[in-house]
């Protein structure tokens, strides 16, 4: 029986049943378009994944692109390119199949590191259908952070061993560089592993560290390249570039907290957030108190609940790239938690197996077998009730959400409604009515966002670079021409 596995452990049990699940949620996606927000830099406008010419490829080995120095990504983008040409619903079809690929990996990487097959399905399930992961599947620039994800899952799967091999090691590497040439995002890993070995394996600060030096060296490598492609890209939001690290500090520990109840009850998700650096002092004292006591909580277990320490320091080690300590376009987006949501739903995972297991799954006397029989089913009973509703209901939520990535027109007019005075929704908004050759109501909304408060000097020339080249069109003259006789 141990040399050959249970048939609901095996790796092809999991890839059928998570990609099933995948599948009943991303169907539709096999009928998007493209987006105007990114795929013309990744895609559609990208002569880099047009040719195999020698020195496209070596443009795509050494030149960053759409503020990403990604060439492994980008090479990915040649040969779905080759595949599918222009039809948009191929691209979307393999990020469906690498967000099942991750899944199944989530199952291992959590089931070898707690030991429990319910947990690594429970969190497997979870990832797999979750509305917060409809931005990562459903938007085809997102290929990079699926890549990303894929590879240091992988990485991980070697390096999170309480023992492991010098052939561990190696593989562990290997996989994290090519998870670095997809993504910057993988830079966390050597941390990760870090602190796994030192709370989870007991090893001492100095060897741990001693075994992450080179793996640290990769990243720092990265982070150079790609520091160095952020600069001169417009997009996203940069208000908050202003902002001072207390006040950077003060709203992430409003957002982190926020993340986690956006994974608990997944509504109003959009692909942009307003989120105000004004006005936010008490609750972002009353957040950071928070979290400093789940800090002192997660310190004080280390002894009795090792991974459970570890997987707090996790959380905050993959958020703390898009915390904005150092600058990114964006505050806060529903991507960000793609791999970070695996360590929420473990917790939840593993406390809900512990509940049980204080209830029901002790051994019983002779007088108490019946009745801890009778226990053990009702509480299983509750347990699968459970699980079938959180899928049911999470896989409905966001099979209704999917819908909103479709094309632009769907996308920005869904984030129109949630945030209507963010300059860059007012702005996208206005390049999908141009595109659609509605150019005096592009005009017009352009000059709605104008005279926004809240525009910064790179919004500013963008919106004048656009009216200057939109009203001397044709079609927006005659559009003119028309409003100004009625």
């Amino acid at each position: 029986m141990q040399a050959s596995p249970r048939w609901h452990q095996t790796t092809w049990f999991a890839a059928a049943a998570l990609s099933l699940l995948t599948a009943s949620v991303y169907w539709p996606v096999a009928s998007f378009g493209f987006l105007n927000w990114d795929d013309p830099w990744y895609v559609v406008d990208n002569p880099l994944v047009k040719s195999w010419a020698p020195p496209n490829l070596y443009a795509i080995a050494t030149e960053p692109c759409s503020k990403n120095f990604a060439p492994l990504t980008i090479f990915t983008l040649l040969v779905e390119h080759t595949l599918f040409g222009g039809w948009a619903g191929g691209y979307h079809l393999v990020n469906a199949l690498l967000h099942a690929a991750c899944a199944v990996l989530v199952l291992r990487l959590v089931r070898q590191a707690t030991g429990s097959d319910w947990t690594g399905w429970f969190t497997a399930i979870l990832f797999a259908v979750h509305p917060i992961q409809v931005e990562t599947v459903a938007w085809v620039s997102s290929l990079k952070s699926l890549l990303a994800a894929l590879f240091m899952l992988v990485s991980l799967k070697h390096w999170l061993k309480p023992e492991r091999s010098a052939r561990d090691e190696g593989w562990g590497l290997a996989w994290l560089v090519v998870a670095l040439l997809c993504k910057a995002s993988a830079v966390v890993t050597p941390a990760l592993v870090l602190s796994y070995d030192v709370i989870v394996s007991r090893q001492r600060f100095s060897e741990a560290l001693s075994r992450q030096v080179l793996p640290g060296l990769f990243c720092l490598m990265a982070l150079f390249l790609n520091m160095h492609a952020q600069n001169q890209i417009w997009g996203g939001t940069r208000d908050h570039y202003d902002w001072g690290l207390a006040r950077i500090l003060a709203v992430d520990s409003l957002i982190v907290w926020r993340y986690l109840g956006m994974l608990a009850l997944p509504t109003d998700l959009s692909v942009m957030y307003d989120v105000r650096g004004d006005g936010l002092w008490p609750a972002a004292l009353i957040a950071g108190l928070a979290w400093l006591a789940v800090a002192g909580a997660a310190w004080r277990a280390r002894r009795v609940a090792p991974l459970a320490t570890w997987g707090v320091v996790a959380w905050g080690l993959l958020l703390f790239p898009v915390l904005n300590i150092f600058p990114i376009t964006t505050l806060m987006n529903d991507r960000y938690l793609y791999l970070p949501c695996v360590l929420a739903f473990a917790g939840v995972g593993a406390g809900v197996q512990w509940i049980a297991g204080r209830i029901a799954w002790r051994t019983p006397g002779p007088a108490q077998t019946r009745r801890t029989l009778a226990a053990r089913i009702a509480v299983g009973a509750v347990v699968a009730v459970l699980l079938i509703g959180l899928t049911a209901g999470y896989s409905t939520a966001a099979q209704s959400y999917v819908p909103v990535w479709r094309n632009s027109r769907s996308l920005w007019r869904h984030a129109l409604e949630r945030a209507p005075d963010m300059p860059v929704v007012q702005i996208q908004w206005a390049l999908t009515l141009h595109s659609e050759g509605r150019v005096f109501e592009a005009c017009a909304t352009l000059e709605q966002a104008r005279t926004s408060g809240r525009i910064d000097d790179g919004d500013r020339r963008r919106i004048q670079r656009l009216l200057e080249e939109w009203r001397g069109t044709p079609r927006s003259e005659e559009l003119a021409s028309a409003a100004a006789s009625h």
